[in-house]
């Protein structure tokens, strides 16, 4: 049997985590057995589905590069290919008209409540002949027997046909439901594996039943546990349920979410780092857990330095530049990006730390930290400062064993440590205290703006010495 997957999103808020989750996993399993994997869009809550929210799931999609087969389907654009099994259904008699007023059905609901049963509708109109105006539409799900659900995750789950009701599957505007228009979906585009969450699981029954009703081929079901916050709680915004996007704008990689997200709740032998080739080689939904996983943000964070420092710099180029636009800096107006890469990929946890423990080297500062400059830009310092600057204006190879050179010779000549020279000379040119080895620094400034910089806080100094 060829393996053909979706994922099929609804545009009524963000793409998060949870669903990436999702789409990693049925793209997995597609592409480890060579099959199909396809992007639906289920659009057709129209009062809450918005363009922003498409946007954001194709967006998102592209920059994990889960890349999917054929064209994108709308549900929105298949309402004929609905209203045609609708009908079917009518007509063989196993979907019928229902015009209960609200006042009924909510009558029907506090009674069950009130009873401590779960409510579900009686079938008052399942054998009425009702006019079609203004009704709704219900299948006529079996009143006996047991739907038997093998999930390649949760194990066998038997619901008893008593227990479930008959779904409306078209609105008093004719409009489709949710139940309804994904059973035709996945029975048109012979989906064989449908890989969702958890919370979709008591549906599962309903659309089982809707697709023996018509005559359609079962598919295999996978339903994925949920994933909680660090306190083992629903998931918050603040956790991760925001928009996928937001992990890009800051700064994670996309190969590190993948690898981060294809860990909760799944794993081979005790192994933590896995490339999208060996993912894709090793996985298996049934190798899923069933049990649900908390997100750990200091795991991602590890994940994604080991993909920082091991990704290629030409890779990296195109995210540091965006995150740079983001604060206004002009890259002309410093080092260039993969010489910055190079350095900066080794200390730093994300693309927007980087960006943001580079911007000295392209947008000047008006004042120096006030605590570092305290510690550091002291009188003591000075003339060695000064000595540094008169070798630096001197120095034609502007390279890093030349500027380690010349610091080490100062440092000699005034009998300091390295660390005594080298942290205030890291103060005077960047501003702060926090750069990457100061040879680095030094040589990424470049020469003018290392010597402009160095004669400002040699002018501050001397202020100091002199108030």
């Amino acid at each position: 049997m060829s393996v053909k997957t979706r994922f099929a999103p609804s545009p009524t808020g963000s793409l998060h985590i949870g669903g990436v989750r999702t789409a990693l996993f049925s793209w997995l399993y597609a592409r480890h057995h060579h099959g199909e994997f396809i992007l639906r869009v289920e659009d057709t809550d129209r009062e809450r589905s918005t363009d922003e929210a498409i946007q954001i799931i194709l967006d998102g999609m592209t920059w994990l590069e889960l890349d999917h087969d054929g064209e994108i389907v709308y549900q929105t654009q298949r309402f004929d290919r609905y209203k045609e099994i609708i009908q079917q259904l009518l007509e063989s008699e196993h979907a019928y008209y229902c015009n209960c007023s609200k006042e009924r059905l909510e009558k029907l609901r506090n009674e069950a409540m009130s009873k401590g049963e779960k409510p579900r509708y009686d079938g008052h109109c399942r054998n009425l002949t009702i006019d079609p105006e203004n009704a709704v539409i219900r299948f006529k799900n079996p009143v006996d027997g047991a739907v038997i659900v093998d999930d390649a995750i949760q194990g066998r789950v038997v619901f008893q046909n008593e227990e479930l009701d008959d779904l409306i599957i078209a609105r008093s505007d004719n409009t489709p439901t949710y139940n309804l228009t994904v059973v035709v979906d996945d029975m048109d585009m012979e989906i064989t594996h449908v890989i969702r969450g958890d919370d979709h699981l008591n549906n599962t029954p309903r659309q089982m039943n809707i697709l023996s009703a018509l005559g359609a081929s079962l598919p295999n079901y996978a339903h994925i546990p949920m994933i909680l916050g660090p306190d083992g709680k629903k998931l918050s915004k603040r956790d991760g349920a925001a928009s996928v996007l937001q992990y890009r704008d800051d700064g994670y990689l996309p190969d590190a979410l993948l690898n981060y997200l294809v860990r909760l709740g799944w794993s081979h032998a005790d192994e933590e780092i896995f490339s999208r080739q060996q993912m894709i080689d090793l996985f298996d939904i049934k190798d899923v857990n069933k049990s649900a996983s908390s997100i750990n943000p200091e795991k991602l964070i590890w994940l994604n330095q080991h993909y920082l420092k091991n990704a290629e710099n030409d890779s990296l180029a195109i995210a540091i530049k965006t995150q740079l636009d983001a604060f206004g800096i002009d890259i002309a107006n410093g080092p260039e990006l993969h010489g910055l890469i190079e350095v900066q990929k080794h200390r730093t946890e994300t693309i927007k730390d980087m960006a943001e423990q580079s911007k000295c080297f392209y947008q000047d500062f008006d004042e120096f930290d006030a605590n570092a400059a305290k510690k550091h830009l002291r009188p003591v310092i000075l003339e060695p400062l000064q000595k540094l600057y008169q070798i630096f204006e001197a120095l034609n190879d502007w390279k890093n064993e030349s500027i380690k050179q010349a610091i080490e010779d100062v440092a000699a000549k005034f009998e300091i440590n390295m660390g005594k020279l080298g942290q205030p000379l890291r103060v005077a040119v960047t501003g702060n205290g926090i750069s990457p080895n100061i040879d680095d620094t030094v040589r990424l400034m470049g020469k003018d703006k290392t010597l402009k910089r160095l004669k400002k806080a040699l002018d501050f100094i001397e202020m100091r010495a002199n108030s």
